[in-house]
């Protein structure tokens, strides 16, 4: 079954096809780690871990980079303010490293609460500054770079096509209309690749080059270290919308006037996380993490939320939207739990072997077949430009079809939360207190003389206790309230 992106670079959905067989390389844009990275840049992360996913369970083998901003992401898009990681030393009395390290520790503790996988490497671009002065000479013995007082830039003038993938309108591009403008900088969409220390500046990060000691611009790191790691070319480069206009857009000039193509065939770019309608802001200080979610959530129940609108829609987070994720969550918890009792792999490995003989019922085969196209519907949802809302309706579809065995719907969950992410796997049986079990069975005896007031106050009362009864036809059944995967 084929799978469909929408490209930023062409504004359509097109199937996906390596430049390797069975081989995928994927380049994801990574934070710039002068502080905490909040819940709106992680929602970022949960899309590019849920595209490797999918890669994955269609069987693609994947090369999987990430870099961490640690030099030259300055306060103003326009090349000009303070170095962030520099300015966060100074405020918090500490090296621009020691800084760098102690964030970029926090963010992989944040992303393994949500259960996203590692990339194959991280690299950070102080540990290619090399790389980045090898770029640099390549543009300016090409004769696309220019020198002024605060250091070498790229002159986008030469490059018949820049701004192709934010489709900028450069003859309507007045000074100053797309970012501040720089004393001697010829156009307003020039951007500097390495920027000089100047007179009487003391930097804590920086460099001899053969233009003058200093520290490389922004967006320089990732056309260096993606070549290195992943060559000229390569499959899918993704990250956030707001990094179109200006960060991908100058990535693509250095990487296709050095290389002579576009970096990446695939561009593929996530919708913002807005919180009651305003887009968080790490350098307003205003924003919320991970650790803040967790105190009141399960934090997969972020996950949950992610997984049930499409990437390329924003999400307006609210306190009611996450609650409403987290019950939908533990509903889908319990049933995994329920399946985990009812299910035998006995049973399953007999009506198995019972299809592979052809020695199978009518009924049997209605249910085979209508398995084989849960599991179509459900590929076919989620390999169409990652609808993850749909394959969600897809799998609760399936859970809630009578006709199923416990053994098909625990097989094709585990399956399916390959792509989740949700950790259905670790769900255990319920440990339940001696002391519930005694009012449950108390209960049990109370609605058996028809004392139904009095039977109500003990719900209630185990409901306080963080636990909930539920009575089916096979007799009464205890449910955590808050059931934790692992």
């Amino acid at each position: 079954m084929p799978i469909y992106l929408y490209n930023t670079l062409t504004r359509k959905k097109e199937i996906f096809k390596p430049l390797k067989k069975g081989r995928v390389s994927f380049y994801a844009c990574g934070p710039t780690v002068y502080g905490y990275a909040h819940i709106g840049n992680f929602r970022t992360y949960l899309f590019e871990d849920l595209l490797r996913r999918v890669l994955e369970v269609n069987r693609f083998k994947v090369k999987h980079v990430m870099n961490f901003t640690d030099v030259g992401h300055l306060t103003s898009e326009s090349d000009t303010g303070d170095d962030k990681i520099q300015k966060s030393a100074a405020k918090e009395g500490k090296t621009a490293k020691e800084i760098a390290d102690f964030y970029i520790a926090a963010f992989k503790r944040d992303a393994r609460s949500l259960n996203i996988k590692e990339p194959n490497i991280y690299a950070r671009a102080t540990e290619h500054i090399k790389e980045q002065i090898d770029l640099v000479k390549i543009l300016e013995e090409k004769g696309f770079t220019y020198k002024i007082f605060d250091g070498l830039y790229f002159d986008t003038s030469k490059l018949k096509d820049y701004g192709w993938l934010a489709q900028l309108d450069l003859a309507g591009l007045k000074a100053g209309a797309r970012v501040e403008t720089v004393l001697g900088k010829k156009h307003p969409t020039d951007f500097a690749v390495w920027k000089f220390t100047l007179a009487g500046v003391k930097r804590q990060q920086e460099w001899p080059s053969p233009w003058g000691k200093g520290f490389p611009g922004w967006h320089l790191e990732c056309s260096a270290m993606s070549q290195k790691y992943l060559g000229q070319q390569f499959d899918i480069h993704a990250g956030a919308i707001d990094l179109i206009p200006i960060h991908h857009t100058n990535e693509i000039a250095q990487s296709q006037t050095a290389y002579g193509k576009i970096p990446a065939r695939f561009w593929v770019h996530g919708e913002f996380l807005m919180i009651d309608g305003e887009k968080m802001s790490k350098s307003r200080g205003d924003f919320t993490r991970i650790t803040d979610i967790n105190k009141a959530f399960n934090p997969l129940t972020f996950r949950y939320l992610n997984l049930g609108a499409h990437y390329r829609s924003p999400i307006n987070l609210t306190w009611e939207s996450m609650e409403a994720a987290q019950i939908t969550l533990q509903n889908l918890y319990q049933k995994m739990r329920d399946l985990n009792e009812l299910s035998s792999p006995a049973v399953w490995q007999v009506k198995r072997l019972k299809k592979i003989l052809g020695l199978t019922n009518k009924t049997e085969k209605d249910i085979f077949k209508k398995l084989a196209r849960y599991r179509e519907d459900f590929l076919e949802a989620i390999n169409d430009d990652l609808d993850t809302p749909r394959a969600l309706s897809v799998l609760w579809q399936t859970l809630n079809d009578e006709k199923f065995w416990p053994e098909t719907k625990k097989i094709l969950l585990l399956e399916w939360d390959k792509i989740m992410g949700l950790r259905l796997a670790d769900i255990q049986p319920a440990d339940v207190p001696e002391n519930i079990k005694k009012m449950v069975r108390q209960r049990k005896k109370l609605r058996e003389t028809a004392q139904w007031l009095k039977a109500d106050i003990l719900r209630a009362q185990i409901e306080q206790q963080g636990w909930l009864v539920e009575d089916t036809s096979l007799g009464s059944k205890i449910i955590e309230k808050r059931i934790q995967a692992g």
